[in-house]
């Protein structure tokens, strides 16, 4: 037993403001803010768990988590989680992995839908990933890879 160095009453206690409830279906933008590998509750096999911190449209400062399957006895499970990876990975602009910290301070899109549980109660579960900077990217590389048109001669009637 250990005695508190003061009485607390909890009318006089803040209350939280936080909200648990699932946010809704659609895309939001995120960071990645933590990453590590955890063993299946079997312990035949490995996921790795992400901390995504929602940055916009709305809800910021949400937090959603996420697990991808990377040693898994199911081949459809494992194969499913490694898919998963791949678009994370692209997402982000990361062409090979070797430590899950190196997903960490990646920002993307992250597309969300609430799964029903009457059991656990209703939670997000992540869907999707997408890159923030691909149409830009993909306008400037559009351009650099297209050769400038040559100039084209006036014809010869509007020659003076």
């Amino acid at each position: 037993m250990a005695f508190l160095t003061e009485s607390f009453d909890v009318d006089s206690l803040p209350k939280s403001e936080r909200n648990f409830d699932p946010l809704p279906d659609g895309w939001y933008t995120a960071s990645i803010t933590g990453a590590e590998i955890k063993k299946t509750k079997s312990g035949t096999g490995e996921y790795i768990a992400v901390r995504y911190d929602i940055t916009g449209p709305t809800h910021q400062g949400r937090v959603v988590f996420g697990n991808m399957n990377i040693k898994n006895q199911n081949p459809k499970a494992e194969e499913i989680g490694r898919q998963q990876l791949g678009e994370l990975m692209r997402a982000i602009g990361l062409a090979r992995v070797t430590d899950t910290d190196q997903l960490i301070g990646g920002s993307l899109g992250l597309k969300l839908a609430i799964v029903k549980s009457e059991q656990y109660g209703d939670s997000n579960d992540v869907k999707g990933f997408k890159s923030l900077t691909v149409g830009r990217a993909m306008a400037v590389e559009t351009k650099a890879a297209a050769p400038a048109a040559p100039a084209k001669a006036a014809p010869p009637w509007a020659k003076k």
